[in-house]
């Protein structure tokens, strides 16, 4: 009798399979946005290469809050109060620097009781991923609507939101963060590449996700139900990522594809659709755009704006290249001349 031969499992660069990078089971209504998005995450990951031990996840409260107990369960993990993911992130990137920080939090934790945090983290340019689960409202207190919500939308009770919406992205903009990106749970051949490429970015990294809400947020006159986003999504590139480790080829056309490349020498690949033209180096493009698309009743994703040249928090603070959660007593203690020095410097 011939012996069956074993299946071939799919191996990453560090040897780890796909699995490595799971979780808990979801807790989530069947079919929410949100676990798409966890999909999506599970696989940029597991293609990017990176070692979950190396990965502090961050999260605030909310149903999104809840999804980073879903992937990367070999990963450190802090499931912050509500809207205070980011200085918790601020602090944490700060005391270890070698950390790859990711954030995943909602449109109310970032949004409304998370504002002023979120506005300054985004200001700092703290090198992190900061992923937006957005359904327009607050699913663990029964779908009231959230201030991402578009104005005049509908809840089920017939409720109209009077109220115009806080645009994340535009907002990022205007804030100096320095990639500024938005998808759709339900694509993954976007979304992967932007996860990927927010991985490598050495900055603040935000991609909001339209994340479709299937209990309170999925009918008529939602402004983010699943019908909605399919009809008006507008992608402003199609995108690829080839990853540091692979052969880099890329397929040009003549003026239809532009690369950019990360500080570990991967690659994003940006091929423009014809009815959009945009320079994704400029700031002030990238918020007309947004204005525009925002008028038409579009909803525009893809990667909107890059910097990658931009001084990140860490620089800024000029931090010593060691963790300063590992420097030792004598490492941090200053000699007598050093805080005469420091002394002197406040007079």
């Amino acid at each position: 009798m011939s012996t069956p031969v074993a299946k071939k499992t799919s191996t990453n660069p560090i040897n780890l399979t796909r699995k490595d990078y799971v979780g808990g089971k979801s807790t989530l209504c069947t079919g929410c946005g949100h676990d798409s998005i966890t999909n999506n995450i599970i696989s940029a990951f597991f293609q990017s290469g990176i070692d979950p031990y190396n990965v502090a996840k961050m999260s605030g409260i909310g149903c999104s809050s809840k999804t980073p107990g879903y992937f990367l369960d070999r990963s450190a993990g802090f499931n912050s109060v509500h809207g205070r993911m980011a200085p918790v992130a601020t602090g944490a990137k700060v005391a270890h620097r070698n950390l790859m920080t990711f954030g995943v939090s909602g449109d109310g934790d970032t949004a409304s009781i998370g504002l002023g945090s979120f506005i300054h983290l985004l200001r700092r340019n703290l090198p992190m991923t900061y992923v937006v689960e957005n359904n327009g409202v607050y699913g663990l207190t029964k779908g009231q609507f959230s201030a991402t919500a578009d104005k005049n939308a509908k809840q089920k009770s017939g409720a109209s939101n009077p109220f115009e919406n806080i645009d994340l992205c535009s907002m990022a903009l205007e804030m100096g963060c320095s990639f500024v990106a938005r998808s759709f749970s339900g694509d993954s051949k976007q979304l992967v590449p932007l996860l990927s490429a927010a991985f490598r970015h050495e900055g603040t990294a935000l991609i909001d996700v339209i994340s479709p809400c299937v209990t309170f947020n999925n009918h008529e006159g939602s402004g983010k139900s699943y019908d909605e986003v399919k009809e008006h999504n507008l992608a402003l590139q199609q995108l690829g990522f080839i990853q540091s480790f692979e052969e880099k080829t890329v397929d040009y056309e003549e003026g239809a594809v532009e690369t950019v490349e990360m500080h570990d020498g991967s690659l994003l690949t940006l091929r423009k659709i014809d009815s959009k033209k945009h320079d994704h180096n400029n700031r002030a493009a990238a918020q007309r755009l947004l204005q525009e698309t925002k008028s038409s009743g579009e909803i525009l994703t893809g990667l909107f704006y890059i910097d990658q040249e931009s001084q990140h928090f860490l620089d800024t603070l000029n931090l010593c290249e060691k963790p300063l959660c590992q420097l030792n007593e004598d490492e941090t203690r200053p000699s007598k001349e050093s805080f005469s020095k420091i002394l002197k410097s406040y007079k």
